[in-house]
């Protein structure tokens, strides 16, 4: 059983934390490199909010908002 758990900590620690030791190596010799899947996830974030708020003012521009004021048939 002891076994078991020490080959979880193997896949862990051996295989799957790689990339990152990768990256923590990476970060004392540029640190521009080390943070480029930062940036890009913050672009693709920044692109996808433009795209969102300009389907937003094209939905309204048509009138096809439904802004009716009503409340749950619950209340």
């Amino acid at each position: 059983m002891k076994d078991f758990f020490y080959a979880i900590q193997d896949l862990f620690v051996n295989i799957l934390f790689a990339p990152l030791d990768a990256l923590r190596a990476l970060e004392l010799e540029n640190w521009w490199a080390a943070n480029l899947v930062s940036w890009i996830f913050i672009v693709v974030g920044m692109v996808a909010f433009v795209y969102w708020m300009l389907q937003l003012k094209s939905f309204n521009d048509n009138k096809e908002e439904d802004k009716s004021i009503t409340s749950h048939s619950y209340l």
